[in-house]
């Protein structure tokens, strides 16, 4: 009689939806929500558009410059354009975050090993 372990191969295929994007960011806002599960807010950052511009043309139709309402000057307003949601449970929270560490861990190895990687936008991000 076979006494070996049973063992089951289990293969996964991916499939990318129609509506997948790339999305860069710039930060992350969030926390727990009411339901106890972890929720992340992605933006990207940007100076704050005005509501309108102007320009004045002369009576010989030159335009003139551009002119903005300045309003408060003692405040920088900054945009934050939330493009992305998630949500995680606990497991799958704990689950990211295992694949990230090993993911950072390789990245770190390879930065020891004298490897002069350029990952692009992003590499030097303290959040």
């Amino acid at each position: 009689m076979n006494k070996e372990p049973f063992s089951v191969r289990v293969r996964y295929e991916y499939v990318a939806d129609e509506e997948l994007a790339l999305k860069y960011t710039h930060g992350v806002w969030g926390g727990i929500n009411p339901h106890g599960e972890i929720e992340l807010n992605f933006y990207t950052e940007s100076d704050k558009l005005p509501s309108h511009t102007e320009r004045i043309i002369s009576s010989d139709g030159v335009f003139g410059h551009e002119m903005m309402d300045s309003g408060d000057q003692t405040v920088k307003v900054v945009t934050r354009n939330v493009h992305t949601k998630l949500l995680f449970n606990y497991h799958t929270a704990r689950a990211v975050i295992d694949w990230l560490e090993e993911k950072i861990e390789v990245l770190e190895t390879e930065a020891d090993m004298g490897d002069d990687i350029n990952y692009g936008p992003g590499e030097d991000l303290k959040q």
